[in-house]
């Protein structure tokens, strides 16, 4: 259960409320029920609502002490007697939308005393910027958007409903030089970056601006912690990236990738829509829509995994 000196509950909500806001179906003799907070289904107990989605842990399910639980209509066979059954199609998504509803802060403006706020900078309602965090000048930050502690942001048109978790760094210079035998020249990196509605972008990440061309970061995309994103690269909508992943300068995304955790992609790519790149892949050349990549240079994962197997049988013998 969550600590009550870090999060505050807003419960408790009747059982019939909580089913209709995440989208699942209640018993009606059960609508009236109260629920006091949120849990793991092995932690648990009466006045608590749990979840069930990954078959795993069904052998929790029968000696789960929680009043009500989320799951679908496959394991509710498996639930005791004396539990509610919230039935969803979807049972990890109902859980999050019904923890919610007991743990979301309501959003408003708060800018710490020790933030350094730039000249011309434009902040939309319901704004939060944590402790030590710097926004330069000519910055736009949008409505309900919260910053962490010891950020900085430069450069930079920022959306609404975005979150930027402690340590991370939005629009400092691109790793751009000239090359010569003399030295090397630094190109000026004349661009922004622009992040769209609803991004999550992790602790300690760092998006640099653009040469001249804008970095973009696609609304609802989610980016973890210590990831890096060069200049000019284009995010599309709804993207996922783990941590220490690196994406070369100039390089194009697809809506709705996936990137493994510690994979790589070269500059100058078009990766297309729907691509999953697993974890410590290197992507070297250009990928079509919705492939499935692995390993390094990244292929096919098909593929990938035949070539493990051969070399496996190799080995062995």
């Amino acid at each position: 259960m969550a600590d009550p000196k870090f999060h505050h509950n807003q419960g408790p909500f009747y059982l019939g409320d909580i089913a209709d806001h995440c989208g699942a179906t209640c018993p009606d003799d059960k609508r009236d029920i109260e629920i006091a907070d949120v849990n793991s289904l092995s932690d648990a107990k009466s006045g608590e609502l749990t979840f069930l989605d990954n078959v795993k842990y069904k052998s929790d399910l029968p000696i789960s002490k929680a009043t009500a639980c989320i799951l679908s209509s496959e394991m509710a066979e498996f639930a005791p007697d004396d539990m509610a059954c919230l039935i969803s199609d979807k049972p990890y998504k109902s859980y999050a939308m019904a923890a919610t509803m007991f743990y979301t802060q309501l959003p408003k403006d708060d800018i710490h005393s020790t933030a350094v706020i730039g000249d011309n900078v434009t902040l939309g309602d319901n704004v939060t910027i944590e402790a030590n965090s710097v926004i330069g000048n000519g910055v736009a930050i949008g409505n309900n958007s919260h910053i962490g502690a010891n950020v900085t942001v430069t450069h930079s048109i920022i959306g609404d409903h975005v979150r930027i978790h402690n340590g991370a760094r939005i629009g400092q210079d691109g790793f751009g030089f000239a090359l010569d035998p003399s030295g090397y020249v630094p190109v000026p990196q004349l661009g922004r970056v622009v992040i769209g509605d609803h991004v999550h972008i992790g602790a300690n990440t760092c998006i640099d601006r653009g040469a001249g061309p804008d970095t973009i970061i696609g609304a609802g995309s989610i980016i973890d912690n210590l990831v890096q994103i060069a200049h000019n690269v284009h995010i599309g909508k709804g993207c996922v990236i783990t941590a220490q992943v690196g994406i070369s300068g100039s390089t194009k995304i697809g809506d709705y990738c996936v990137f493994g955790g510690q994979s790589g992609v070269a500059g100058h790519l078009n990766i297309g829509t729907g691509t999953q790149v697993g974890a410590q892949s290197g992507v070297t050349k250009d990928v079509e829509r919705g492939q499935k990549l692995m390993g390094f240079p990244a292929r096919p994962i098909r593929e990938y995994w035949r070539e493990m197997a051969k070399l496996k049988k190799l080995l062995s013998k």
